[in-house]
């Protein structure tokens, strides 16, 4: 076991640094790259078939339109400088679309089972990550 705190080499963060210069290792934006990579080819097309098909089925121009919608939500909110997921965003705007063609084309348990899912990932993922960091504390004796 190591007392990192006695180490002087390595720099301390507050919040009065550029997080623009942080120092990364190579190793570290590889396998943040690699990570996000392997999430979108194993999950993206199920994503992609379930907002374009099993939501509301859209037409061109309805897809057009929510993209336009999720694309103005996301810029005018990053302008504002208010977070905001880009899943969630076109979800909604693809829900939006669907209305417009009447409520009853919108699958609303589709919508829901999302809508459940956005709802539970803050808590399992904290649920989640709890767990790891007493498993690691337990093997390192921290």
């Amino acid at each position: 076991w190591r007392d990192w705190s006695s180490d002087v080499s390595l720099p301390i963060f507050g919040t009065g640094v550029d997080p623009n210069a942080l120092p990364v290792p190579l190793w570290v934006i590889l396998i943040a790259h690699a990570a996000i990579a392997l999430g979108t080819l194993s999950g993206g097309w199920r994503i992609v078939k379930t907002m374009g098909y099993k939501i509301t089925k859209l037409r061109p121009v309805q897809g057009f339109a929510a993209e336009t919608a999720g694309a103005t939500t996301i810029i005018g909110a990053s302008i504002v400088g208010i977070p905001v997921s880009t899943t969630h965003v076109i979800c909604s705007s693809i829900m939006g679309v669907g209305t417009t063609m009447g409520a009853s084309t919108v699958k609303w348990g589709v919508a829901r089972s999302i809508i459940m899912a956005w709802i539970l990932t803050i808590p399992v993922s904290a649920l989640i990550g709890f767990m790891a960091f007493a498993v690691i504390r337990i093997i390192i004796g921290y």
